[in-house]
């Protein structure tokens, strides 16, 4: 089951950033993931699986961001999970 949330927000704002309204909302979309993942409230696998790329995708495009890819939660569930 998936949900949508819907942003409000001005047609400049997309255009500040030289995108139309469907890459602005991929770019929400993902960096929000990301921030989530760096506050360490979802795992890599998890914004993975939302963002549909593999977990070593997710991790590349952590760089993007400039935020880093260890996560000691993350090393916890990988310990249980293997």
């Amino acid at each position: 089951m998936s949900q949508i949330i819907s942003i409000e927000f001005p047609d400049y704002l997309a255009n500040s950033m030289r995108m139309n309204k469907s890459e602005f909302g991929k770019e929400i979309k993902i960096s929000g993931l990301v921030k989530l993942f760096e506050l360490g409230k979802i795992s890599s696998g998890t914004a993975s699986k939302v963002l549909q790329l593999s977990r070593i995708e997710f991790l590349e495009l952590l760089a993007k961001y400039n935020v880093g890819f260890l996560n000691v939660e993350d090393l916890s569930e990988d310990l249980q999970n293997a």
